[in-house]
């Protein structure tokens, strides 16, 4: 950086004095109640904001391929041939690299490093770049193979590449403020996030129908206008979160600074760890998919529509998740690893109960679920296997996705890593061994899947017991108790 772009920015961050001095009151206020308040209701405060940001995103998906169906089915084969991939990609930049942010940030703040924490902002917003055009330009140069391998012809390929390639242009912006995002969500600001989302969705609700179809005198841009709109949402969004930051009014300042390996180490040793799990975690669904396939295409309905549920249930896994990861980062920053393996349990046991729950009543009602979709007989019934034989093993899944978040609070990815790789081995590649070489029923398969899921959770279960993701022998198990829950 220039000496002039340094100014710029370092005159920025002190424009309101009195409104940093009450932001790093704040953030010290959230950091004692982080490293010492009650936990269940400190967790809660930090995941709920989070929960409803997920939510709210999910009604603007789902508005925005009702909007695209009255163009036609080329128009939403198009749309829905790009939704893996765009889904992907922020997957990795919330839920991967973002991660990665949120952990540095939050050990930086835990240990008292406030500088330290200032400057991985700068860092987050290089990586953001970085990641940013990089999808730009994968999607802009080999998109329309990608589409064509996925099954697009004729029309809808055609829509495709139309919608993708808005959709990528915005992509800079995109991981901008899904990084940004997660530096605030490391010292325990879930509030400005949720409402740059929740501003986007009363936004993009109205302006996607706009775009796409016409207003007044102005054209319709058809699919394309469904992907302007999201990359238009994302430029304003951006813009907003660099001046905030720059603003000082967060408890972090976006300052300009030289770049250094050891803090982009600390964001990139988690961050791309966790993206590859966003990958290897896609990988099994789409393997298992294919070996679902062999059975028909009613079977992959029915696996589909019953699998759906998996995803839906995200958004409340990742919100618990990124509150755990929070404050277990930042207790693992102050030395508190004790606290800190509380607080991942206490987050592990919400999250297993509540998706037990519902994993139970789909196993004894499925129609409660698939009944929503279709009631084509051999649809419901591959559907009510899968949700019978899975459902009662959901458990395990909340288990994995918070399990998985704090270790990426505590910075140790070996153990997801080896959790993901043994999921996807033993549901895809047992899956696939039971249907092609000795023709196993949907059953098998699917009991396979749930296998696939418990062993990963046994997996963090052993990594907890020795100790290993929280840096920690078993010998040095105790220290004073410093909450309650």
């Amino acid at each position: 950086m220039n000496s002039s772009a340094d100014f710029a920015i370092s005159s920025a961050a002190v424009v309101d004095p009195h409104a940093a001095a009450r932001a790093d009151e704040a953030k010290l206020s959230a950091r004692a109640a982080m490293l010492r308040g009650p936990i269940l209701p400190t967790l809660m405060r930090l995941a709920l904001p989070t929960i409803g940001v997920l939510v709210a995103q999910t009604l603007v998906s789902v508005a925005e391929t009702f909007y695209v169906s009255f163009l036609g089915a080329d128009a939403l084969v198009g749309v829905a041939l790009v939704f893996p991939v765009s889904m992907l990609m922020t997957m990795m930049a919330a839920g991967g690299v973002g991660s990665g942010v949120a952990s540095a940030i939050a050990r930086a703040s835990g240990a008292g490093r406030h500088d330290e924490a200032d400057a991985l902002v700068f860092h987050a917003l290089a990586v953001a770049i970085v990641f940013g055009f990089a999808f730009t330009l994968g999607a802009l140069a080999f998109g329309g193979a990608l589409y064509r391998t996925l099954g697009g012809t004729g029309g809808a390929l055609h829509a495709a590449e139309l919608y993708s390639r808005f959709v990528f242009l915005g992509a800079l912006p995109i991981w901008i403020v899904n990084l940004l995002s997660a530096a605030l969500r490391g010292i325990g600001n879930v509030r400005v996030p949720a409402f740059v989302t929740l501003a986007g969705a009363v936004i993009l609700i109205p302006l996607s129908p706009g775009f796409i179809f016409g207003v007044g005198p102005l054209p319709g841009f058809g699919v394309a206008g469904a992907g302007i709109a999201v990359a238009l949402y994302y430029c304003g969004a951006a813009i907003a979160m660099i001046r905030y930051l720059i603003g000082g009014r967060s408890g972090l300042r976006l300052l300009a600074t030289r770049l250094r390996w050891e803090l982009l180490r600390k964001i990139l040793g988690v961050g791309v760890v966790s993206a590859i799990n966003a990958i290897l975690l896609n990988l099994t669904v789409l393997l298992v998919t294919a070996a679902v396939g062999r059975y028909g295409v009613e079977a992959i309905g029915g696996y589909g529509t019953a699998s759906r549920l998996d995803y839906v249930l995200i958004p409340l896994l990742f919100g618990m998740g990124t509150a755990v990861l929070t404050m277990v980062g930042t207790n693992v920053g102050a030395g508190q690893r004790v606290r800190a393996r509380r607080i991942a349990w206490i987050g592990a046991a919400i999250s297993a109960s509540f998706t037990e729950l519902i994993g139970i009543a789909v196993a004894l009602f499925p129609a409660l679920w698939i009944g929503l979709f279709s009631r084509r007989p051999d649809i419901v019934e591959t559907g009510s296997l899968y949700l019978r034989v899975v459902g009662p093993t959901y458990a395990a899944n909340g288990l994995i996705f918070v399990l998985g978040f704090a270790a990426q609070g505590s910075g140790r990815m070996a153990w997801p890593l080896l959790a993901a790789s043994a999921r996807l081995i033993i549901a895809a590649g047992g899956g696939w061994v039971a249907v092609a070489l000795f023709g196993r029923p949907p059953a098998i398969v699917f009991a396979i899947v749930a296998a696939a899921s418990l062993a990963a959770a046994l997996i963090f279960v052993a990594a907890d017991l020795s100790g290993s993701i929280w840096g920690m022998d078993r010998g040095r198990r105790t220290e004073p108790k410093r909450s309650r829950l």
